[in-house]
């Protein structure tokens, strides 16, 4: 990072200004931001907040990785996205809003999963790593990484009311690392343990905080002002507003970069944590397209994967099938034509997709999205709700 030839336009001079006029961060500091280069992994809950103020701060050059799509149930948090983004790939969304917010910075924009294959090429072209990541595969992915390549890795994750933060393998001053992920996780949390937050929900405000700290410490690493969260940790309880640091230490038995290192090189991290770091999309249809569907005669099964004692209450004429029992009851589910699955707002019957694709490799099934509540709404609202 050779900041000293940067030169600044009168614009950026004034849209900067108020970064410059801080006696301890001054001229020097935002040359070295527009001479850095940082990668966000993950555009979402973390990555919107961290993005937006790199972006504002005028880091020079932001790559960001993500292959997803926004979706109606990112809005509650993933701030950098409006409505008529909705189905649009994240990436080239952030990459609209952000020059709208900075033409004066370069965006490289990666529409892809972060793999063993590719993190090390992608990672090597930059100065610092912001993981805003939701899954342990990729997590221990960005952090072996960035000890690999001796890249510092700005780290934040978020759970329902509680956020954590700290800056992982950050090279001091005496050329000394600290601290990385494998030094506070040696292993991963046993599979199932650890709800993602698709599963246990997140409070939309909490990545927001959480990101703001990441982008913090970025700015921290790549301008040499302040204390650097290197060798802490950082955990935020939402709900009691108490904030807690532990110190952490290297730890000698680290298979990256502690006294015996086993580790060379890059591995499969989904074996490794016993976890998919990316559920495969599953196909949709919601309640008027299925409405359609029905009108026009198209050739298709129901299947209803709720109780006996929902189905009583409510239904609409589907074959039930208890989720419990899906997986029993394989040879009553149709192969060779359309077969949509329902429960009562689209959680079960996604899961017993998910189940029927993974271990019976279907591939004609679509998830009522919304469930029978939905249709009930959009179609026929004389039904009971329950």
């Amino acid at each position: 990072m050779n900041h000293e030839h940067i030169q600044f336009s009168r614009e950026e001079l004034s849209r900067y200004n108020r970064h410059i006029i801080i006696p301890e961060f001054g001229l020097e500091a935002q040359q070295k931001l527009k001479a850095a280069k940082v990668l966000v992994v993950g555009s979402g809950g973390l990555g919107s907040p961290v993005l937006l103020y790199l972006t504002a701060a005028g880091v020079g050059t932001i790559g960001i990785v993500d292959f997803d799509v926004v979706d109606d149930s990112n809005l509650q948090r993933q701030v950098l996205f409006g409505v008529t983004e909705v189905g649009q790939p994240k990436v080239e969304a952030a990459k609209r809003r952000l020059q709208s917010l900075n033409p004066h910075i370069k965006l490289n924009i990666y529409n892809t999963q972060l793999t063993s294959k590719n993190a090390l090429s992608l990672i090597q072209e930059y100065d610092v790593v912001a993981d805003g990541t939701d899954n342990f595969p990729t997590r221990y992915l960005v952090n072996d990484a960035c000890v690999l390549l001796g890249k510092t890795n700005v780290y934040a994750s978020i759970f329902q009311f509680e956020g954590q933060l700290s800056v992982f393998n950050y090279r001091h001053s005496n050329g000394a690392f600290g601290p990385n992920y494998r030094d506070l996780y040696a292993t991963p949390p046993p599979a199932g343990l650890v709800p993602s937050c698709a599963e246990g929900g997140v409070l939309g405000v909490l990545p927001g905080i959480l990101g703001s700290l990441q982008a913090l410490e970025v700015i921290k690493v790549i301008t040499g002002v302040g204390e650097v969260m290197s060798g802490r940790f950082y955990s935020f309880d939402a709900l009691t507003f108490e904030s807690r640091t532990f110190n952490i230490r290297r730890n000698p038995a680290n298979p990256l970069n502690g006294d015996n290192p086993t580790l060379k090189e890059l591995i499969d991290y989904e074996q490794f944590c016993g976890v998919r770091a990316v559920e495969k999309r599953i196909k949709e249809i919601d309640a008027i397209e299925f409405n359609d569907w029905q009108q026009r005669g198209e050739d298709f099964q129901l299947i209803d994967v709720r109780e006996p004692h929902e189905y009583e209450i409510v239904n609409i004429g589907a074959l039930l099938i208890p989720l419990g029992t899906v997986l029993a009851n394989v040879d009553r589910i149709d192969r060779n034509r359309k077969v949509v699955v329902q429960c009562k707002t689209g959680n079960r019957s996604g899961k017993a997709i998910r189940e029927l694709e993974e271990k019976f490799g279907f591939e004609n099934l679509y998830n009522l999205k919304g469930g029978i509540l939905g249709y009930i709404d959009d179609i026929k609202p004389e039904l009971t709700k329950y």
